[in-house]
C-alpha cells in the first residue's frame, strides 16, 4: 500500500447518508488511498457505495463526514481546485449523436474555455491518440460501441487531467469494444495519469488495476494487488472436469484432497479445490483418477479468479455493479 505522501487520492472515515432520517448509509467509514500514476480498481455489490464514492471524489456530492482529498485539495473547501485536476467518464456517453467526433471534442474544449484554435488542435491530438483520426467527421450515431467509449474517454481528457475517474467504462460493450477501452486506459496510465476504476467486470480489474479495493456496505473490506487478494482465498486451485457427471461423487471420494474443500459443479461436470503443493496435488489427482477408472476431460492448476475473491469476501451470490 502506498504511503500518504505518495497518495494522489486520500479518503479517511468518509460517511454519506441518503434520506431525511438517515435511512440509507451509502458510505459508512470508508477509507481509501490511491497511489499516483496507477490504476486503482473499486469493486463491490450493488449498493456498496462505489458510485457515491466517485461522485464525492469528483465534487458532485458532499460527504457528511470524514476527510477526502484529491491531488492534495480538500473536496469540500477546494472543490474548484479539485475539478481543475480531474476528468470523469460516467456509465453513459455524454456525446452529441449528430455531431462528428472532431466536433464533439471541439465543443467540449470550448466548454472548458479553450480558444477556437486551441480547441481544434486539442481535438486532432485526441482523435489521433485514440485511433479515431479517420472518423473525425463521421456522426457519432454511426460509431461502434467501442469507438463511442473511446471518444467519450477522449472528451474526458480535453483538459489533460491529472486524475481520471472511470465509472464502469465498458458496461454494455462486446469483448472487442472492451479490449479497445482497456488499451486506451493502459496508454493513459503509461503517460502518467492516475485512474480510479469502478467496474462490474472482475476480469477488467484483473487486467488493468495495480491495486483493488473491495467495497461492501459503504466500507472497504479488503485492499491489495489482484495477486494478494487471490491469495486470500487459499492460493492455487485444481480443477477437474469429468466426462461423466455421474462419476462426480465417486471422484470426490477418491481424490487425495479433503472432501470438505472440494466444490462440485454438476452442470459443468467440475470439481474444484484449493491446493498447497501444486505439483504434488496434480500428480496425486491424476493417479487417483486413473486407478479409480474415472475419465477426466481436463485437469488444470490455476490461480483463483477475482470473481472467487469477490464472492469469498462479500458473501454475494453474483457480481453486480
Amino acid at each position: 500500500m502506498c504511503s500518504v505522501a505518495d497518495a494522489v487520492i486520500t479518503v479517511e472515515d468518509a460517511h454519506k447518508t441518503y434520506g431525511g432520517k438517515g435511512t440509507k448509509k451509502a458510505l459508512d467509514g470508508l477509507d481509501l488511498v490511491v497511489a499516483r500514476g496507477t490504476v486503482h480498481g473499486v469493486l463491490g455489490p450493488n449498493g456498496a457505495g462505489k458510485t457515491t464514492l466517485v461522485r464525492i471524489l469528483s465534487t458532485l456530492l458532499r460527504p457528511d463526514a470524514g476527510r477526502v482529498e484529491v491531488a492534495g485539495h480538500d473536496v469540500l473547501t477546494e472543490a474548484r481546485a479539485v475539478r481543475l485536476r480531474i476528468g470523469l467518464l460516467g456509465q453513459h456517453a455524454a456525446l452529441d449523436e449528430e455531431l462528428g467526433g472532431r466536433q464533439n471534442l471541439e465543443m467540449f474544449a470550448r466548454l472548458h474555455h479553450l480558444g477556437a484554435r486551441h480547441a481544434r488542435v486539442r481535438a486532432d491530438e485526441l482523435l489521433e491518440r485514440f485511433d479515431l483520426g479517420d472518423t473525425g467527421r463521421k456522426p457519432v450515431r454511426a460509431y461502434s460501441g467501442g469507438m463511442r467509449r473511446r471518444l467519450d474517454l477522449a472528451a474526458s481528457l480535453v483538459t489533460d487531467p491529472e486524475i481520471l475517474f472511470l465509472d464502469e467504462p465498458t458496461t454494455g460493450l462486446d469483448p472487442h469494444g472492451r479490449a479497445e477501452v482497456w488499451s486506451a486506459v493502459r496508454s493513459l496510465v503509461g503517460g502518467g495519469t492516475t485512474v480510479l476504476l469502478t467496474t462490474q467486470y472482475l476480469e477488467e480489474a484483473d487486467q488493468l488495476a495495480h491495486r483493488v479495493s473491495v467495497v461492501d456496505r459503504g466500507r472497504v473490506i479488503a485492499d491489495g494487488t489482484p495477486d494478494e487478494l487471490k491469495s486470500r482465498t487459499g492460493g492455487d486451485r485444481i480443477d477437474v472436469v469429468l466426462r461423466d457427471a455421474g462419476q462426480l461423487g465417486a471422484a470426490v471420494a477418491l481424490l487425495p484432497l479433503p472432501a470438505a474443500d472440494i466444490r462440485v459443479d454438476a452442470d459443468r461436470r467440475l470439481l474444484s479445490a484449493p491446493v498447497v503443493d501444486r505439483m504434488t496435488a496434480l500428480s496425486g489427482v491424476v493417479r487417483a483418477l486413473e486407478e479409480g477408472g474415472i475419465q477426466a476431460e481436463d485437469v488444470a492448476l490455476r490461480r483463483p479468479t477475482l470473481d472467487e475473491v469477490f464472492l469469498h469476501l462479500t458473501g454475494a451470490e453474483e457480481v453486480a455493479a
